[in-house]
């Protein structure tokens, strides 16, 4: 199996994203951003990231920037979790997408945040081509997901 690409933050990255996180839970959302709370697939405790969540077509989605994260390996295992602003908690399943799938979803994503979260995704950009997207599909797991009733 080939090695799957993750840039763990580093310690200041780590710092910034509890203090997102802690801002989300108290329903201050800076540009959009959520926190993420998914069971561990091992210790089946809560574990909370800030995430970007994306409106597009039949999504949201959600994009892992930074690769096969440790939130990423958690949703797959737990087919789902938990997005939180303030007091708003939804609940919501998760389907990955194939790599096929994720160039226009990358591409919107981009054009959202590339000024954040450019630097993960090396070359490409927003107005890099479909091939070039396609190509740097596998460095970032990309979820639809379906907020429960």
């Amino acid at each position: 199996m080939a090695q799957q690409r993750y840039i763990k933050p580093g310690g200041f990255e780590a710092g910034m994203n509890r203090f997102i996180g802690w801002l989300a839970r108290r329903g201050l959302s800076l540009v959009g951003n959520a926190e993420l709370s998914v069971r561990g697939r091992k210790s089946g405790e809560w574990r909370r990231v800030p995430v970007n969540p994306l409106p597009y077509e039949g999504g949201p989605y959600l994009v892992s920037a930074r690769g096969h994260s440790e939130w990423v390996r958690n949703l797959r295992a737990a087919g789902g979790g938990q997005l939180q602003v303030g007091r708003k908690t939804q609940e919501f399943t998760a389907v990955e997408l194939p790599d096929e799938e994720k160039p226009v979803v990358l591409r919107t994503y981009l054009k959202k945040w590339g000024w954040e979260v450019g630097r993960f995704f090396g070359d490409v950009t927003a107005k890099s081509s479909d091939e070039e997207l396609l190509a740097a599909a596998h460095n970032h797991p990309v979820f639809r997901i379906t907020v429960k009733a």
